[in-house]
């Protein structure tokens, strides 16, 4: 059990939490044009805080986790609301071979700093994007490693001007960043506030949906 299954019980505890989904989510609004015709992809859903407040502007939504633990609890999320929209599904993109499945919108929230192969992630979801298609991706500006400590072995956050060229290395266009939220850490020097951004990207082109 990794400590996203430990966590995942209480996960929902941390207002915090719901409060960055909904900065995170109303600057998507804000960048995207959302239907109920689009499908959404949420990688590294955690329990599905972002994907629940986008629901009522999404068609079908899709959760995936690395965590059975999350999944668990989106699952149990799905069924006590009754979101027949929503499909949780338990995925590792690092590893698993890519879904048949295609998608209008992919979405992740403080994800991206837990991969280990960026560029690899993001051509991932180019593949699994219908075109036109759209990715939202928010994480943590580049840190100190103050924010999860000397043993994270992933990401310290990320230089946006990287990011975007790392987009697009894997396909994307029109790529944007801006601060959408921030997390706020208590620290043994005090309360530290760590910025959050949102990088928005298109995958232009037909889509094989829209052929003849």
């Amino acid at each position: 059990m990794n400590h996203f299954d430990h966590d995942a019980a209480t996960w929902d505890d941390d207002p915090d939490r719901h409060e960055r989904a909904r900065l995170v989510a109303q600057c998507i609004r804000t960048h995207l044009l959302l239907s109920p015709q689009m499908t959404m992809l949420e990688y590294g859903c955690g329990t599905g805080l972002l994907s629940f407040t986008l629901r009522p502007y999404l068609g079908r939504i899709f959760l995936a986790d690395t965590s059975p633990g999350m999944i668990e609890v989106v699952q149990r999320k799905i069924t006590a609301s009754g979101a027949v929209t929503m499909t949780p599904l338990l995925l590792d993109l690092e590893r698993d071979p890519l879904p048949r499945m295609r998608v209008d919108l992919i979405c992740t929230l403080m994800t991206l700093h837990h991969v280990k192969d960026i560029g690899k992630i993001l051509k991932r979801f180019h593949d699994m994007l219908n075109a036109p298609g759209w990715l939202a991706a928010a994480d943590l500006d580049i840190e100190d490693g103050s924010f999860h400590g000397p043993d994270f072995q992933g990401h310290r956050g990320f230089e946006r001007a990287w990011l975007a060229a790392q987009a697009g290395q894997a396909g994307f266009a029109g790529v944007r960043l801006e601060t959408a939220a921030s997390v706020t850490r208590k620290l043994e020097k005090g309360v530290r506030s760590y910025p959050v951004f949102l990088m928005t990207a298109e995958k232009k082109g037909r889509s094989m949906k829209d052929s003849p």
